[in-house]
């Protein structure tokens, strides 16, 4: 959904229990490839028009995918190095797929998830990603000049030519996803489907995220992308005169130094805790903030981070005068999610002879083969730019991979010469002697 949407009456009184989502799910939690500009392409689209969201359809899928995000983050990031992700864009990706899916293979996928699907097919989501398309605008800052507020979040179904989907399952895209199909042929021009993705989500994260795809298989049938941009000042920026560089503690005790910001901000948000200490800066407009956790000792502190803390931690900010040092930071992680998200407890969705994705299509039985996810953020003086783009790569379990081989056909040889679609043998031989 790349277009702005008119703020919806009524649901401003809900914006605050969606502000810990803005920092969680957008910004991140704590958080030679096949590139090239999109070729033209045919569209189809469901008749179905997107239905109205509910403040408590967003509010239900804004808790799932916090829970998602922390289950994630215990299971792949903790106690790691440097790393950014964007449960929202992960979450909102892999529901394109749960809507399709059937059995176990959709019990298992809505237990990871959450159940951030929610009734209604996704309209917890559909709620979620209305609600976040209103936040985008123009905001007068301290000084009263304008400056602008921008959160895009588009999903794009990118499906095979030929490919018969269920018409329930396009309705839904539509409906929920504001997403009309795309056509690609993987089958004949992975390459060539490859950079129209990468186009794709490169137009829609400002280019930060060129290169998403490394490469696509022929056997490859549906890709269900999902990309966010965020691009947000403070609402009080810091005074990039006062950056000094200071020392910075790693896990390991050694120190380094690094351009630290700092600024006294009257009514700031803050908490404390056993062992840990929290600050909230709001972006500019009120409706995104980044909260910060500092514990004393990162390592136990994650041992009991989930989403029930952190709300507990959110929860608890109270307005003081703060003295705030931050350091300037830039990161960014790019990695194949389907290991982790199996071993959370998924496995059917990625297993080519038990998935069941039959709501999406009976043509072929589909798995997903991989889910490929890059996330950036850059945070300095002015406040924050952040990107994440998340591709769930379905293929046709009839598939086999591809193998490089070589064949020299330099001894007596058969042949024969066929109908491949009745099997009939029109002409069989032998050759012993090619130069006879």
């Amino acid at each position: 959904m790349s277009r702005q949407i008119d703020r919806i009456g009524g649901w401003r009184a809900e914006r605050g229990r969606l502000r810990g989502l803005g920092a969680l799910a957008l910004v991140g939690l704590i958080v030679s490839g096949c590139a090239g500009q999109a070729a033209a392409m045919a569209e189809a689209t469901s008749s179905a028009t997107r239905v109205p969201g509910s403040p408590a359809g967003a509010a239900q899928a804004a808790a799932a995918i916090d829970a998602f995000g922390f289950d994630f983050y215990d299971a792949t990031l903790a106690s790691g190095g440097n790393a950014v992700v964007s449960p929202a864009s992960i979450v909102l990706a892999l529901s394109m797929a749960q809507v399709g899916a059937a059995g176990e293979t959709a019990a298992q996928m809505d237990k990871v998830l959450h159940s951030a699907v929610g009734s209604g097919g996704g309209n917890g989501i559909n709620s979620l990603d209305l609600a976040l398309a209103g936040l985008s605008g123009t905001f007068k800052d301290v000084t009263g000049t304008g400056r602008q507020v921008t959160l895009r979040i588009a999903n794009a179904p990118f499906a095979q030519r030929g490919l018969q989907l269920q018409s329930p399952y396009l309705d839904t895209l539509a409906t929920k996803y504001g997403a009309g199909l795309r056509l690609a042929d993987f089958q004949n021009d992975p390459s060539g489907a490859c950079r129209l993705i990468d186009g794709w989500v490169s137009d829609q994260t400002e280019g930060r995220i060129p290169d998403l795809l490394d490469s696509l298989d022929p056997a490859t049938r549906l890709v269900l992308v999902n990309a966010i941009y965020m691009k947000a000042p403070w609402q009080t920026p810091f005074d990039k005169l006062a950056t000094q560089t200071s020392p910075f503690t790693r896990p390991d005790g050694s120190q380094v130094s690094v351009p630290m910001m700092g600024q006294s901000l009257a009514g700031g948000l803050y908490a404390s805790g056993s062992g840990w200490q929290a600050a909230q800066l709001p972006y500019l407009g009120g409706s995104l903030a980044m909260t910060i956790v500092v514990p004393d000792d990162l390592a136990s502190f994650e041992e009991t981070l989930d989403a029930d803390r952190f709300a507990q931690i959110t929860s608890a900010l109270q307005s003081v005068d703060l003295d705030l040092s931050l350091p300037r930071f830039k990161i960014g992680t790019k990695s194949d999610l389907s290991a982790s998200l199996s071993s959370m407890g998924m496995p059917l969705a990625f297993d080519r002879d038990q998935a069941d994705f039959s709501g999406i299509t009976t043509q072929e039985r589909l798995y997903i083969a991989k889910v490929i996810h890059q996330a950036d953020i850059s945070v300095d003086e002015n406040g924050t730019e952040a990107t994440a783009a998340t591709a769930v790569v379905m293929a046709a379990a009839s598939g086999v991979p591809t193998a490089s081989v070589t064949l020299h056909v330099d001894r007596p040889f058969l042949f024969a010469v066929r109908d491949t679609d009745t099997g009939a043998i029109l002409f069989l031989g032998r050759v012993v002697d090619p130069s006879a």
